[in-house]
């Protein structure tokens, strides 16, 4: 139905340029973080199912993170890593790209919403924590989590529709390493000032709304915790938020550099780094932060390993 619409039945994305050693380099590189994504993600995700010391709406909400981070780095990081492998630019068909397109902003609206919940959780945890399992409780946390998905896909319906819904007949060879909004918008022959504007108000809509809720949700935490008396106290307070608090201004911090300003169509290489950073450096980080901070999680995986050495030892 697309095709009705645009005159490009096909995209070329140009990837990443350079000669073939750096290509082979960055393949390398890029292939070890994927993977260790991957498997980091993955192992939060058998860790929280199995401990039952990890049963809780912290965890729970982890656990989709997770689930999320590793969705995200496979819509984009496989076909990316095809690219550095082929010689040349690598085409992508019309409904790949809207797929591709789509589900990237819909499961990252669906992340930011989550990350939103998960300040407000820890909120509740350090500043009302007698009342903790009575707020959230695992209806309210089932509930919040599929808000979450629902409100993520729902929402980015339009504007991959408005996206695709322009007239391609400048090129349709596309200056990154996926099907990126703001090169896609480039190649338009429409005035796309009005969609640009949307898209901001958007953007600025699903960031600036889950970080108010996080600054308005930490403010309190840190409110709370400089009233504990003990410098041991305060420690133990802050350490159940400082994961969450880290992964927060690493997600924040990246797209809010490629997403929310007002001009979408921003220069090719300053969307191609940020776009690594959200694509790959993110999801490779987020595991090492939710783990290396926790004390519960080591717990559960030193327990967890020791399990699986006995097993095959037997």
């Amino acid at each position: 139905m697309l095709s009705n619409y645009s005159s490009a039945t096909e995209f070329y994305l140009v990837g990443f340029p350079g000669s073939e050693q750096l290509q082979h380099i960055l393949f390398a590189i890029f292939c070890f973080l994927y993977l260790v994504s991957l498997l980091g993600n993955t192992v939060i995700i058998v860790i929280v199912c199995v401990d039952k010391r990890l049963q809780s709406p912290m965890y729970f909400f982890l656990v989709h993170l997770s689930i999320l981070e590793i969705l995200l780095t496979t819509i984009v990081v496989p076909v990316m890593l095809w690219g550095l492998l082929l010689p040349g630019m690598q085409a992508v068909s019309l409904a790949g790209c809207v797929v591709q397109l789509f589900l990237q902003l819909a499961l990252g609206t669906t992340e930011f919403s989550l990350l939103g919940a998960m300040a407000v959780d820890r909120y509740v945890a350090v500043c009302n924590p007698l009342r903790y399992n009575i707020i959230m409780s695992s209806q309210t946390c089932n509930s919040v989590v599929i808000v979450s998905w629902v409100f993520g896909f729902l929402f980015q319906i339009w504007p991959v529709y408005a996206t695709f819904h322009l007239t391609y007949c400048k090129s349709n060879v596309v200056d990154n390493f996926f099907c990126d909004r703001g090169q896609l918008l480039k190649l338009s022959c429409d005035n796309t000032i009005f969609i640009e504007f949307i898209l901001f108000l958007m953007a600025v809509f699903v960031l600036f709304g889950s970080l108010i809720l996080t600054i308005v949700s930490y403010t309190y935490i840190i409110s709370t915790i400089l009233k504990i008396p003990s410098a041991s106290g305060q420690r133990k307070a802050f350490s159940t938020c400082a994961s969450h608090f880290t992964c927060v201004v690493i997600g924040y911090g990246s797209c809010l550099f490629l997403y929310v300003k007002p001009k979408q169509t921003q220069a090719a290489d300053y969307n191609r780094v940020v776009s690594v950073m959200i694509s790959i450096v993110t999801p490779f980080l987020n595991p090492f932060i939710f783990t290396l901070r926790n004390d519960k999680v080591i717990e559960a995986l030193r327990d967890g390993v020791k399990r699986c050495y006995q097993f095959f030892k037997s």
